[in-house]
Protein backbone atom coordinates (compact mmCIF):
# COMPACT_ATOMS: atom_id res chain seq x y z
CA UNK A 1 0.00 0.00 0.00
CA UNK A 2 2.85 2.94 1.28
CA UNK A 3 5.06 1.54 -2.29
CA UNK A 4 0.83 2.48 -4.40
CA UNK A 5 1.19 5.60 -2.49
CA UNK A 6 4.71 6.49 -3.31
CA UNK A 7 4.24 5.72 -7.10
CA UNK A 8 0.81 8.01 -7.27
CA UNK A 9 2.49 10.74 -5.12
CA UNK A 10 5.60 9.94 -7.92
CA UNK A 11 3.17 10.54 -11.09
CA UNK A 12 1.27 13.09 -9.67
CA UNK A 13 4.91 15.22 -9.37
CA UNK A 14 5.70 14.35 -12.82
CA UNK A 15 2.33 15.74 -14.61
CA UNK A 16 2.58 18.96 -12.11
CA UNK A 17 6.02 19.57 -12.99
CA UNK A 18 4.96 18.57 -16.89
CA UNK A 19 2.31 20.95 -16.47
CA UNK A 20 4.44 23.69 -14.88
CA UNK A 21 7.39 23.43 -18.12
CA UNK A 22 3.97 23.46 -20.90
CA UNK A 23 4.41 26.26 -22.65
CA UNK A 24 1.66 28.64 -24.62
CA UNK A 25 2.54 28.53 -27.92
CA UNK A 26 1.80 31.79 -30.37
CA UNK A 27 1.78 31.01 -34.18
CA UNK A 28 3.03 33.58 -36.19
CA UNK A 29 2.39 33.61 -40.05
CA UNK A 30 4.26 35.94 -42.16
CA UNK A 31 5.85 36.21 -45.71
CA UNK A 32 9.64 37.20 -44.74
CA UNK A 33 11.94 35.90 -47.53
CA UNK A 34 15.45 34.89 -47.66
CA UNK A 35 17.49 37.62 -45.00
CA UNK A 36 14.38 38.79 -43.70
CA UNK A 37 12.87 35.33 -43.06
CA UNK A 38 16.27 34.56 -41.30
CA UNK A 39 15.59 38.13 -38.90
CA UNK A 40 12.24 37.14 -38.11
CA UNK A 41 13.19 33.76 -37.02
CA UNK A 42 16.16 34.97 -34.83
CA UNK A 43 13.21 37.40 -33.35
CA UNK A 44 11.38 34.61 -32.12
CA UNK A 45 13.85 32.66 -31.27
CA UNK A 46 15.25 35.66 -28.85
CA UNK A 47 11.84 36.34 -27.48
CA UNK A 48 11.24 32.29 -26.87
CA UNK A 49 14.86 32.22 -24.56
CA UNK A 50 14.44 35.34 -22.59
CA UNK A 51 11.25 33.72 -21.02
CA UNK A 52 9.65 30.10 -20.49
CA UNK A 53 5.92 30.81 -20.12
CA UNK A 54 5.19 31.05 -24.16
CA UNK A 55 6.72 30.13 -28.01
CA UNK A 56 6.38 31.98 -30.69
CA UNK A 57 6.51 30.13 -33.87
CA UNK A 58 6.93 31.97 -36.88
CA UNK A 59 5.25 30.17 -40.28
CA UNK A 60 6.45 31.24 -43.72
CA UNK A 61 2.78 31.44 -45.45
CA UNK A 62 3.88 32.98 -48.91
CA UNK A 63 3.45 36.36 -50.58
CA UNK A 64 1.87 39.09 -48.35
CA UNK A 65 -1.74 38.63 -50.85
CA UNK A 66 -1.17 34.83 -50.76
CA UNK A 67 -0.66 34.79 -46.74
CA UNK A 68 -3.85 37.39 -45.93
CA UNK A 69 -5.63 34.91 -48.22
CA UNK A 70 -4.68 31.93 -46.12
CA UNK A 71 -5.60 33.57 -43.09
CA UNK A 72 -9.18 34.34 -44.35
CA UNK A 73 -9.38 30.83 -45.05
CA UNK A 74 -7.98 29.89 -41.57
CA UNK A 75 -10.28 32.33 -39.66
CA UNK A 76 -13.35 30.66 -41.26
CA UNK A 77 -12.38 27.41 -40.93
CA UNK A 78 -11.42 28.64 -36.67
CA UNK A 79 -8.07 27.56 -37.05
CA UNK A 80 -6.27 31.12 -37.93
CA UNK A 81 -2.35 32.08 -36.52
CA UNK A 82 -2.45 34.23 -33.42
CA UNK A 83 -1.04 36.75 -35.28
CA UNK A 84 -0.68 37.83 -38.98
CA UNK A 85 2.32 39.37 -40.98
CA UNK A 86 -0.22 42.06 -43.60
CA UNK A 87 1.25 44.40 -46.05
CA UNK A 88 -0.18 48.34 -45.86
CA UNK A 89 -2.31 47.68 -48.54
CA UNK A 90 -4.22 45.41 -46.73
CA UNK A 91 -4.71 47.93 -43.83
CA UNK A 92 -8.24 48.86 -45.36
CA UNK A 93 -9.53 45.33 -45.68
CA UNK A 94 -8.41 44.08 -42.09
CA UNK A 95 -10.31 47.34 -40.43
CA UNK A 96 -13.31 46.63 -42.52
CA UNK A 97 -12.97 42.59 -40.88
CA UNK A 98 -15.11 43.31 -37.59
CA UNK A 99 -15.05 40.33 -35.68
CA UNK A 100 -11.99 39.03 -37.10
CA UNK A 101 -9.14 41.07 -35.47
CA UNK A 102 -8.92 42.65 -31.95
CA UNK A 103 -7.55 45.87 -31.79
CA UNK A 104 -3.62 45.67 -30.64
CA UNK A 105 -4.66 48.62 -28.33
CA UNK A 106 -7.17 46.28 -26.56
CA UNK A 107 -4.56 43.37 -26.62
CA UNK A 108 -2.07 44.97 -24.66
CA UNK A 109 -4.48 46.90 -22.11
CA UNK A 110 -6.31 43.51 -21.37
CA UNK A 111 -2.76 42.15 -20.63
CA UNK A 112 -1.39 45.20 -18.42
CA UNK A 113 0.76 46.23 -20.84
CA UNK A 114 1.96 49.74 -21.08
CA UNK A 115 0.90 51.10 -24.88
CA UNK A 116 1.56 54.71 -25.78
CA UNK A 117 1.20 55.14 -29.74
CA UNK A 118 2.61 58.44 -28.96
CA UNK A 119 6.39 56.49 -28.90
CA UNK A 120 5.98 55.55 -32.51
CA UNK A 121 7.05 57.75 -35.78
CA UNK A 122 3.96 59.62 -36.18
CA UNK A 123 3.44 58.58 -39.88
CA UNK A 124 3.50 55.18 -38.70
CA UNK A 125 1.49 54.92 -35.90
CA UNK A 126 -0.97 57.31 -37.72
CA UNK A 127 -1.56 54.76 -40.47
CA UNK A 128 -2.39 51.94 -38.59
CA UNK A 129 -4.71 54.25 -36.22
CA UNK A 130 -8.59 53.88 -36.47
CA UNK A 131 -10.66 57.46 -37.20
CA UNK A 132 -11.58 56.65 -32.99
CA UNK A 133 -7.70 56.80 -32.33
CA UNK A 134 -7.30 53.82 -31.44
CA UNK A 135 -4.19 51.53 -32.63
CA UNK A 136 -5.43 48.32 -35.02
CA UNK A 137 -2.20 46.51 -35.15
CA UNK A 138 1.08 46.38 -34.63
CA UNK A 139 3.98 48.40 -36.76
CA UNK A 140 6.24 45.63 -37.61
CA UNK A 141 8.34 45.96 -40.85
CA UNK A 142 7.71 49.76 -41.63
CA UNK A 143 9.11 50.40 -44.83
CA UNK A 144 9.36 52.99 -46.99
CA UNK A 145 10.79 53.36 -51.25
CA UNK A 146 14.26 54.55 -51.79
CA UNK A 147 17.08 54.68 -54.22
CA UNK A 148 19.91 52.09 -54.78
CA UNK A 149 22.48 52.35 -56.86
CA UNK A 150 25.70 50.73 -58.17
CA UNK A 151 28.82 52.48 -57.29
CA UNK A 152 31.74 50.31 -59.11
CA UNK A 153 28.71 50.75 -62.24
CA UNK A 154 28.71 54.38 -61.94
CA UNK A 155 32.62 54.29 -61.86
CA UNK A 156 32.92 52.61 -65.11
CA UNK A 157 30.56 54.81 -66.84
CA UNK A 158 32.81 57.74 -65.79
CA UNK A 159 30.29 58.55 -63.54
CA UNK A 160 30.32 60.00 -59.88
CA UNK A 161 29.68 56.73 -57.57
CA UNK A 162 29.55 59.06 -54.63
CA UNK A 163 27.07 61.31 -56.22
CA UNK A 164 23.23 59.64 -56.96
CA UNK A 165 21.08 61.24 -59.51
CA UNK A 166 18.18 62.95 -57.58
CA UNK A 167 15.90 63.74 -60.55
CA UNK A 168 14.18 62.17 -63.19
CA UNK A 169 16.31 64.39 -65.80
CA UNK A 170 19.69 63.24 -63.69
CA UNK A 171 18.18 59.74 -63.70
CA UNK A 172 17.82 59.42 -67.40
CA UNK A 173 21.29 60.83 -67.79
CA UNK A 174 22.86 58.55 -66.02
CA UNK A 175 20.84 55.68 -67.47
CA UNK A 176 22.58 56.81 -70.91
CA UNK A 177 25.91 56.78 -69.43
CA UNK A 178 25.50 53.46 -68.15
CA UNK A 179 24.37 52.07 -71.32
CA UNK A 180 26.76 53.60 -73.39
CA UNK A 181 29.33 51.73 -70.96
CA UNK A 182 28.46 48.62 -71.81
CA UNK A 183 25.69 47.74 -68.92
CA UNK A 184 22.44 46.15 -70.38
CA UNK A 185 20.16 47.18 -67.09
CA UNK A 186 20.69 50.45 -66.44
CA UNK A 187 17.86 51.14 -64.30
CA UNK A 188 15.05 49.03 -63.10
CA UNK A 189 11.87 49.40 -60.19
CA UNK A 190 10.74 47.31 -57.95
CA UNK A 191 7.14 47.39 -56.53
CA UNK A 192 6.27 49.29 -59.46
CA UNK A 193 2.59 50.39 -57.72
CA UNK A 194 3.80 51.63 -54.93
CA UNK A 195 7.67 53.48 -56.03
CA UNK A 196 6.22 54.77 -59.51
CA UNK A 197 2.85 55.43 -58.56
CA UNK A 198 1.77 55.79 -54.69
CA UNK A 199 5.20 56.91 -53.29
CA UNK A 200 5.69 59.48 -56.23
CA UNK A 201 2.14 60.93 -55.50
CA UNK A 202 3.45 61.41 -52.09
CA UNK A 203 7.14 62.19 -53.10
CA UNK A 204 5.61 65.29 -55.42
CA UNK A 205 2.69 66.45 -53.09
CA UNK A 206 -0.23 65.11 -55.51
CA UNK A 207 -3.11 63.05 -54.68
CA UNK A 208 -3.20 59.82 -55.65
CA UNK A 209 -6.96 59.19 -54.97
CA UNK A 210 -9.77 61.63 -53.29
CA UNK A 211 -10.66 61.60 -49.68
CA UNK A 212 -7.41 62.53 -48.61
CA UNK A 213 -6.13 59.04 -50.07
CA UNK A 214 -8.80 57.35 -48.57
CA UNK A 215 -7.78 57.98 -44.97
CA UNK A 216 -11.14 60.06 -44.88
CA UNK A 217 -13.47 57.69 -46.34
CA UNK A 218 -14.35 54.79 -48.07
CA UNK A 219 -15.63 56.50 -51.65
CA UNK A 220 -12.35 57.84 -52.09
CA UNK A 221 -11.63 57.51 -56.03
CA UNK A 222 -8.40 57.49 -57.77
CA UNK A 223 -7.02 60.20 -59.42
CA UNK A 224 -3.40 58.64 -61.04
CA UNK A 225 -4.04 59.49 -64.53
CA UNK A 226 -3.15 63.48 -63.51
CA UNK A 227 -0.94 65.29 -65.85
CA UNK A 228 2.16 64.59 -63.60
CA UNK A 229 1.18 60.81 -63.26
CA UNK A 230 1.01 61.07 -67.07
CA UNK A 231 3.96 63.00 -67.65
CA UNK A 232 5.94 60.14 -65.37
CA UNK A 233 4.78 57.59 -66.91
CA UNK A 234 5.23 58.81 -70.54
CA UNK A 235 8.97 59.30 -69.28
CA UNK A 236 9.50 55.91 -68.29
CA UNK A 237 8.09 54.25 -71.49
CA UNK A 238 10.47 56.70 -73.12
CA UNK A 239 13.09 54.91 -71.03
CA UNK A 240 12.24 51.67 -71.46
CA UNK A 241 12.03 52.59 -75.51
CA UNK A 242 15.81 53.45 -75.32
CA UNK A 243 17.06 50.16 -73.08
CA UNK A 244 17.69 52.96 -70.56
CA UNK A 245 14.80 51.20 -68.42
CA UNK A 246 14.32 47.46 -68.18
CA UNK A 247 11.18 45.65 -66.35
CA UNK A 248 12.20 42.90 -64.50
CA UNK A 249 8.75 41.83 -63.27
CA UNK A 250 6.05 42.28 -60.25
CA UNK A 251 6.86 42.83 -56.08
CA UNK A 252 10.40 42.73 -55.41
CA UNK A 253 11.46 39.90 -58.28
CA UNK A 254 13.67 43.00 -59.98
CA UNK A 255 15.71 43.17 -56.84
CA UNK A 256 17.90 39.84 -57.74
CA UNK A 257 18.92 41.91 -60.51
CA UNK A 258 20.69 44.44 -58.47
CA UNK A 259 22.10 42.24 -56.53
CA UNK A 260 23.28 40.39 -59.25
CA UNK A 261 25.01 43.81 -60.36
CA UNK A 262 23.00 42.91 -63.36
CA UNK A 263 21.09 46.56 -62.90
CA UNK A 264 22.78 49.59 -61.82
CA UNK A 265 20.01 51.86 -60.25
CA UNK A 266 16.82 50.25 -58.49
CA UNK A 267 13.78 51.74 -56.44
CA UNK A 268 12.42 49.60 -53.66
CA UNK A 269 11.98 49.00 -50.18
CA UNK A 270 14.43 50.45 -47.86
CA UNK A 271 14.27 46.73 -45.95
CA UNK A 272 16.01 45.82 -49.28
CA UNK A 273 18.95 46.76 -47.62
CA UNK A 274 20.06 43.64 -45.26
CA UNK A 275 19.90 41.42 -48.75
CA UNK A 276 22.09 44.07 -50.52
CA UNK A 277 24.10 44.80 -47.44
CA UNK A 278 24.89 40.76 -47.21
CA UNK A 279 24.92 39.67 -50.81
CA UNK A 280 26.00 42.45 -53.19
CA UNK A 281 29.53 41.71 -53.95
CA UNK A 282 30.14 45.47 -55.36
CA UNK A 283 30.16 49.03 -53.53
CA UNK A 284 26.12 50.86 -53.36
CA UNK A 285 24.83 53.44 -52.36
CA UNK A 286 21.37 54.65 -51.01
CA UNK A 287 19.88 57.75 -51.65
CA UNK A 288 16.28 59.33 -51.44
CA UNK A 289 13.60 59.20 -54.29
CA UNK A 290 14.50 61.21 -57.96
CA UNK A 291 11.79 64.12 -58.10
CA UNK A 292 10.92 66.32 -60.87
CA UNK A 293 12.43 69.77 -60.19
CA UNK A 294 9.77 72.16 -61.62
CA UNK A 295 7.17 70.48 -59.58
CA UNK A 296 6.45 72.95 -56.80
CA UNK A 297 6.67 71.50 -53.09
CA UNK A 298 8.97 68.70 -54.20
CA UNK A 299 10.23 66.38 -52.51
CA UNK A 300 7.65 66.08 -50.12
CA UNK A 301 7.56 63.15 -47.91
CA UNK A 302 7.51 59.50 -48.71
CA UNK A 303 4.70 57.23 -47.37
CA UNK A 304 5.05 53.80 -45.65
CA UNK A 305 5.08 50.45 -46.62
CA UNK A 306 5.96 46.96 -44.95
CA UNK A 307 3.86 45.37 -42.99
CA UNK A 308 2.10 45.27 -39.65
CA UNK A 309 0.60 42.59 -37.21
CA UNK A 310 -2.84 41.79 -36.99
CA UNK A 311 -4.20 40.00 -33.71
CA UNK A 312 -7.08 37.67 -34.98
CA UNK A 313 -9.96 36.62 -32.70
CA UNK A 314 -10.91 33.78 -31.01
CA UNK A 315 -8.13 33.09 -28.61
CA UNK A 316 -7.75 32.13 -24.94
CA UNK A 317 -6.74 34.92 -22.69
CA UNK A 318 -3.75 33.44 -22.08
CA UNK A 319 -2.57 33.18 -25.98
CA UNK A 320 -2.89 36.84 -25.87
CA UNK A 321 -1.15 37.63 -22.78
CA UNK A 322 2.12 35.81 -24.77
CA UNK A 323 1.19 38.06 -28.00
CA UNK A 324 1.33 41.08 -25.79
CA UNK A 325 5.00 39.99 -23.93
CA UNK A 326 5.79 39.30 -27.86
CA UNK A 327 4.73 42.57 -28.84
CA UNK A 328 6.51 44.23 -25.52
CA UNK A 329 9.43 42.19 -26.25
CA UNK A 330 10.28 43.50 -30.07
CA UNK A 331 9.74 47.28 -29.40
CA UNK A 332 12.05 47.92 -26.56
CA UNK A 333 14.73 50.58 -28.45
CA UNK A 334 17.64 47.88 -27.72
CA UNK A 335 15.46 45.32 -30.60
CA UNK A 336 14.34 47.64 -33.00
CA UNK A 337 17.46 49.30 -33.39
CA UNK A 338 19.10 46.20 -34.20
CA UNK A 339 16.52 45.29 -36.60
CA UNK A 340 16.78 48.29 -38.24
CA UNK A 341 20.52 48.16 -38.78
CA UNK A 342 20.22 44.66 -40.01
CA UNK A 343 16.83 45.27 -42.47
CA UNK A 344 16.72 48.38 -43.75
CA UNK A 345 13.15 48.81 -42.32
CA UNK A 346 12.31 51.78 -39.84
CA UNK A 347 12.98 51.81 -36.58
CA UNK A 348 9.34 52.31 -36.15
CA UNK A 349 10.00 54.44 -32.59
CA UNK A 350 11.50 57.64 -31.84
CA UNK A 351 13.88 56.05 -28.92
CA UNK A 352 14.99 53.12 -30.91
CA UNK A 353 15.72 55.93 -33.96
CA UNK A 354 17.90 58.18 -31.50
CA UNK A 355 19.28 54.64 -29.82
CA UNK A 356 20.44 54.21 -33.72
CA UNK A 357 21.94 57.75 -34.30
CA UNK A 358 24.41 57.76 -31.06
CA UNK A 359 25.67 54.39 -32.06
CA UNK A 360 27.20 55.70 -34.76
CA UNK A 361 25.25 53.55 -37.44
CA UNK A 362 24.42 55.91 -39.81
CA UNK A 363 27.88 57.80 -39.81
CA UNK A 364 29.53 54.37 -40.82
CA UNK A 365 26.95 53.67 -43.20
CA UNK A 366 25.63 56.57 -45.28
CA UNK A 367 22.33 56.47 -46.97
CA UNK A 368 21.01 54.05 -44.04
CA UNK A 369 19.45 56.99 -42.65
CA UNK A 370 17.71 57.96 -46.19
CA UNK A 371 14.11 56.30 -45.14
CA UNK A 372 13.60 57.63 -41.47
CA UNK A 373 14.99 61.37 -42.75
CA UNK A 374 11.95 60.75 -45.95
CA UNK A 375 9.50 59.63 -43.40
CA UNK A 376 9.39 62.61 -40.57
CA UNK A 377 9.49 65.46 -43.47
CA UNK A 378 6.85 67.53 -43.22
CA UNK A 379 3.09 65.29 -43.88
CA UNK A 380 0.25 66.93 -45.78
CA UNK A 381 -3.23 65.34 -46.49
CA UNK A 382 -2.01 64.68 -49.87
CA UNK A 383 1.41 62.11 -48.14
CA UNK A 384 -0.04 60.98 -45.23
CA UNK A 385 -0.92 57.46 -46.71
CA UNK A 386 -2.92 55.53 -49.09
CA UNK A 387 -5.59 53.19 -47.72
CA UNK A 388 -7.87 51.72 -49.74
CA UNK A 389 -10.33 48.92 -50.08
CA UNK A 390 -9.77 46.03 -52.37
CA UNK A 391 -6.45 47.59 -52.55
CA UNK A 392 -4.76 43.82 -53.45
CA UNK A 393 -7.02 43.87 -56.74
CA UNK A 394 -6.03 47.39 -57.26
CA UNK A 395 -2.88 46.95 -57.47
CA UNK A 396 -2.80 43.67 -60.15
CA UNK A 397 -4.71 45.87 -62.04
CA UNK A 398 -2.23 48.73 -62.07
CA UNK A 399 0.69 46.00 -62.86
CA UNK A 400 -1.65 44.32 -65.30
CA UNK A 401 -1.91 48.21 -67.27
CA UNK A 402 1.42 49.56 -66.53
CA UNK A 403 3.24 45.96 -68.30
CA UNK A 404 1.03 46.99 -71.20
CA UNK A 405 2.97 50.71 -71.56
CA UNK A 406 6.21 48.84 -71.14
CA UNK A 407 5.85 46.30 -73.74
CA UNK A 408 4.21 49.10 -76.27
CA UNK A 409 0.43 47.52 -76.33
CA UNK A 410 -0.69 50.96 -74.72
CA UNK A 411 -0.10 54.52 -74.33
CA UNK A 412 0.46 55.93 -71.03
CA UNK A 413 -2.28 57.90 -71.07
CA UNK A 414 -4.46 54.65 -72.00
CA UNK A 415 -3.34 52.85 -68.99
CA UNK A 416 -3.42 55.32 -66.48
CA UNK A 417 -7.07 56.25 -67.63
CA UNK A 418 -8.21 52.06 -67.56
CA UNK A 419 -6.34 52.04 -64.09
CA UNK A 420 -8.35 55.04 -62.85
CA UNK A 421 -11.81 53.25 -64.35
CA UNK A 422 -10.94 49.69 -63.34
CA UNK A 423 -9.55 50.42 -59.39
CA UNK A 424 -12.74 52.85 -59.38
CA UNK A 425 -14.70 49.89 -59.93
CA UNK A 426 -13.03 47.94 -57.22
CA UNK A 427 -13.37 50.92 -54.57
CA UNK A 428 -17.07 51.04 -55.28
CA UNK A 429 -17.83 47.27 -54.64
CA UNK A 430 -15.52 47.71 -51.29
CA UNK A 431 -17.69 50.78 -50.31
CA UNK A 432 -21.00 49.18 -51.16
CA UNK A 433 -20.14 46.05 -48.86
CA UNK A 434 -18.97 48.33 -45.87
CA UNK A 435 -21.54 51.26 -45.51
CA UNK A 436 -21.35 50.97 -41.92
Amino acid sequence: MRFKTLALASALAATLSTSALAQTEIQWWHSMTAVNNEWVNDLARQFNESQKEYKVVPTYKGQYDESMTAAIAAFRAGNAPHILQVFEVGTATMMASKGAIVPVAQVMKDAGQKFDPSVYIPAVAAYYTAPNGQMLSFPFNSSTTVFYYNKDAFKAAGLDPNKAPSTWPEVVAAAAKLKASGHKCPFTTAWQNWTQLESFSAWHNVEFATKNNGLSGTDARLKVNSPLHLRHIENLASMSKQGLFIYKGRGNVPEASFVSGECAMINTSSGFYGNVAKNAKFAYGLAPLPYYPDVPGAPQNTVIGGASLWVMSGKKPAEYKGVAEFFKFISTPEVQSASHKRTGYLPITTAAYQLTDQSGFYKQNPGTDVAVTQMIRKVTDKSRGIRLGNYVQIRAIEDEELEQVWSGKKTAKEALDAIVTRGNEQLERFQKANKS
